[in-house]
């Protein structure tokens, strides 16, 4: 009987290790959220646009946070909440870096969203080795968190603004140096983000 549990027990710790290898969790917004120069989310808004991010320790996917995120984006406006390397928020790094991951293992990045069923679009962009911004739309037609899963290859480049410094090769170049949430006009409302992941092809 002895030897039946612990097969089991070995079996069972090799089907979790298994699943636990199919994601990497590169970010999931533990610790203080705050925004400007020496924040830990690169976060703001402008023409009419409003933005304000927290945490959220009641609505959470994993772990003891989530971030939460309290928006007006008006026609015309723009609105961006954003971590990584590189950005205005010197402390809004990642868990891991991304000189760190091997990218050419990976199709997708996920992340857990907490929806309203609002119908309206929420983009989520990627920023490439090359400064370039790519786009992926995800519309909060649910109630409650759900994975959202943003294959790489659906990613397209956007075709509204780019960073004066992005290399614009229309390429997306690895490694990816941020991640960014963007809720479109018009709209307003409450989302939570948490759990941000890279897939394994």
């Amino acid at each position: 009987m002895k030897k039946i549990i612990f097969a089991t027990m070995v079996v069972f710790g090799l089907v979790s290790v298994c699943f636990a290898a199919d994601s990497l969790l590169i970010d999931d917004f533990e610790g203080a959220v705050s925004g400007g120069a020496e924040g830990t989310v690169d976060f703001g808004a402008g023409n009419g646009s409003n933005v304000n991010v927290t945490a959220s320790t009641d609505i959470k996917n994993s772990g003891n946070q989530a971030i939460k995120v309290d928006f007006t984006a008006a026609p015309g406006g723009y609105i961006f909440i954003a971590r990584g390397k590189d950005l205005d928020a010197k402390n809004a790094n990642w868990q891991i870096k991304p000189e760190d991951i091997k990218w050419e293992e990976y199709s997708a990045i996920s992340f857990y969203m907490y929806g309203n069923d609002t119908k309206k679009d929420i983009a989520f962009d990627v920023k490439d080795g090359g400064g370039e911004l790519w786009r992926y739309i995800i519309k909060d037609d649910f109630k409650g968190w759900k994975k959202i899963v943003c294959s790489f290859d659906k990613f397209y480049v956007r075709d509204d603004w780019q960073p004066d410094t992005a290399d614009k090769n229309a390429k997306l170049d690895f490694s990816i140096a941020s991640f960014q949430f963007e809720p479109l006009p018009d709209s307003s409302g409450t989302y939570y983000f948490d759990t941000v992941e890279l897939v394994k092809k």
